[in-house]
């Protein structure tokens, strides 16, 4: 069974007035002392990590905080890694009378402190207000794949369905004390990147690498690693890696991604080895099928990834479900994807909760705190 790894990214805010705070250092600083003061407490085999890799990882800005997890086969340890390393990220901030909250972008104002670095430094000088207003946090899905020729098959046929994801995970309704009318607003600000977004389909391992070295040749990126591609071969992991969520305010949003995002590969991967090829929509239409999730969530329609026609969130995300049925059901995950995405479409995604706490509170700061107590519950 293929494996998949969740990286997540929080934001750092005062646990009072829910105004993020640029503490990643010193989340980290703590982190690292408590993790040296447990050694040689008993650890579980499954929680084995490489000493290069940390849980806990700076990113962008001082105001976010990311993990990830290891990889892993079932939903229920990844669900319980998730889980654990918000939680473990909540008590590091708390330390320090702060708080993690799963928003993808800050409700309330915000100026944003880019990272010390040089990559982040080179990053400012190179992007300018793009880089100072990347202040979002998103979550990205590892899966696993046998080989480049394969990832690059799995990345040609997912294309059409990442929007669906986009919709299901929409966090990020509120950008600097306003309403954006968008649900995943994130995914906008997201979209400023030169290097992000859909991509043509490449045919083949070599087309994409020669697609990426082309990119990096231009001088516009720093590395490879800046290729933002919604979804990727990773330049670390031999993975498939999809881009385009936000974080989830809730952990069983998380999983329900995860989940979708595994039955994806799988499903494109069978369809390559059949010789089914993959939907021929262009850059163009895929580009208007993501503003179309980021705009409506899951509060108006979608459009399909098959027709590229306006059609009910409802029917959109049962086609999805359709699609991957088959590798949903052999991963043990259909039940857990039907009930999720139902609950969602029902209750609302995160930006619906979002929207409703202010409603309800009058208040963007009670709004962010409640959102915190949420983000480890």
């Amino acid at each position: 069974m293929r494996t998949v790894g969740v990286e997540e990214e929080l934001l750092l805010i005062d646990r009072e007035s829910g105004e993020p705070k640029a503490l990643s250092s010193a989340v980290l600083a703590r982190a690292a002392k408590d993790a040296a003061e447990s050694t040689g407490a008993e650890r579980h085999a499954d929680d084995y990590r490489d000493p290069e890799e940390e849980t806990f990882e700076k990113e962008l800005t001082g105001q976010q905080l990311e993990f990830a997890t290891q990889p892993r086969t079932d939903m229920a340890s990844l669900t319980e890694e998730v889980v654990r390393w918000r939680t473990a990220a909540a008590k590091h901030a708390g330390d320090l009378g702060a708080a993690v909250a799963a928003l993808a972008t800050s409700p309330l104002p915000v100026s944003p402190s880019i990272n010390v670095g040089t990559r982040y430094q080179w990053m400012e000088q190179q992007f300018g207000l793009t880089t100072q207003e990347q202040l979002t946090c998103g979550c990205h899905v590892h899966v696993s794949v046998e080989s480049d020729e394969e990832g690059v098959a799995v990345i040609d046929r997912i294309r059409p369905w990442l929007p669906v994801l986009v919709a299901l995970s929409s966090n990020s309704p509120y950008w600097h004390g306003n309403d954006s009318l968008y649900s995943s607003y994130r995914n906008r600000v997201w979209g400023r990147w030169p290097m992000a977004g859909p991509t043509e389909i490449f045919g083949s391992a070599e087309a994409y690498e020669e697609q990426v070295r082309a990119m990096v040749d231009t001088g516009v990126l720093g590395d490879r690693g800046m290729v933002y591609f919604d979804a990727r071969l990773s330049h670390r992991y031999p993975t498939v890696e999809i881009r385009v969520a936000d974080v989830c305010l809730e952990s069983s949003t998380t999983i329900l991604i995860a989940a979708l995002s595994r039955a994806l590969v799988e499903t494109a991967a069978r369809d390559w080895r059949a010789g089914r090829p993959p939907l021929g929509h262009g850059v163009s239409l895929l580009r208007l099928a993501t503003w179309r999730a980021a705009r409506s969530g899951l509060e108006d329609d979608l459009l399909h990834p098959v027709t590229m026609r306006p059609t009910p969130c409802g029917e959109v995300v049962s086609a999805l479900l359709d699609h991957v049925r088959d590798a949903l059901e052999e991963a043990g995950d259909l039940e857990l994807a039907r009930k999720t995405a139902s609950g969602l479409l029902d209750a609302g995604t995160g930006a619906r909760i979002q929207r409703d706490l202010l409603e309800r509170t009058g208040s963007l700061s009670a709004m962010v705190t409640e959102c915190a107590r949420r983000t480890q519950a």
